[in-house]
């Protein structure tokens, strides 16, 4: 068995609030739970109303999968209109 996880951390500039933060953030969630196979939950700058931390995680029997889905979100989150992709890390265990 196979865990990858994805952090990252994007900035929300058009975000004037922490209402309008949560929106951006739930949309982009929404989004990826939609469309790749993964658990994804904010874990860092919950106060923060112009930045998120972001976890996503795969389990899998294939170690280069996981990694594949997981550099395919990183891809999707970087050309999201929504937010602006800071900084990444991806480790499988």
């Amino acid at each position: 068995m196979v865990v990858g996880v994805l952090e990252f951390e994007v900035v929300i500039r058009e975000s004037q609030s922490l209402k309008d933060k949560r929106r951006a953030v739930k949309g982009l969630k929404d989004r990826l739970r939609h469309r790749f196979p993964v658990s994804i939950a904010e874990v860092d700058y919950l106060e923060h109303w112009q930045r998120s931390g972001l976890g996503a995680a795969i389990v899998s029997n294939d170690a280069q999968y996981a990694t594949e889905v997981l550099s395919k979100v990183v891809d999707f989150v970087r050309n999201s209109v929504t937010v602006e992709l800071v900084d990444y890390s991806i480790e499988t265990f």
